[in-house]
């Protein structure tokens, strides 16, 4: 389960999807494909949350992973770069950044 802590030393790692309200929905269906299919079954996962804002333009991704060479094994599999193929036929952009926690309030 993902965890927002000063004592986590894993690998967190933000994505924002570019949508329209049009596409949403079938974006939504394919990360969470993605998550229950796969991705939650790759070494060093650890937890995820999706989020959607209000007019259905962006979601955001929530991810923490073990390690960042977990992460990164995961996103040049040939089943995600697929995967990202088709996330990208849903929305005009998406970019994940990796991030270690700073601070917690």
């Amino acid at each position: 389960m993902p965890q927002i802590s000063r004592a986590f030393h894993g690998q967190t790692v933000l994505t924002t999807f570019e949508t329209t309200p049009g596409t949403c929905a079938d974006l939504l269906d394919e990360l969470r494909d993605a998550y229950e299919n796969f991705i939650s079954r790759q070494p060093g996962f650890l937890g995820a949350g999706l989020h959607v804002n209000d007019a259905q333009t962006r979601i955001a991704n929530y991810s923490q992973w073990t390690r960042r060479e977990d992460f990164q094994a995961m996103l040049r599999s040939p089943e995600m770069r697929a995967r990202n193929r088709r996330f990208a036929a849903l929305c005009s952009r998406f970019e994940p950044v990796m991030y270690e926690v700073a601070d917690v309030y």
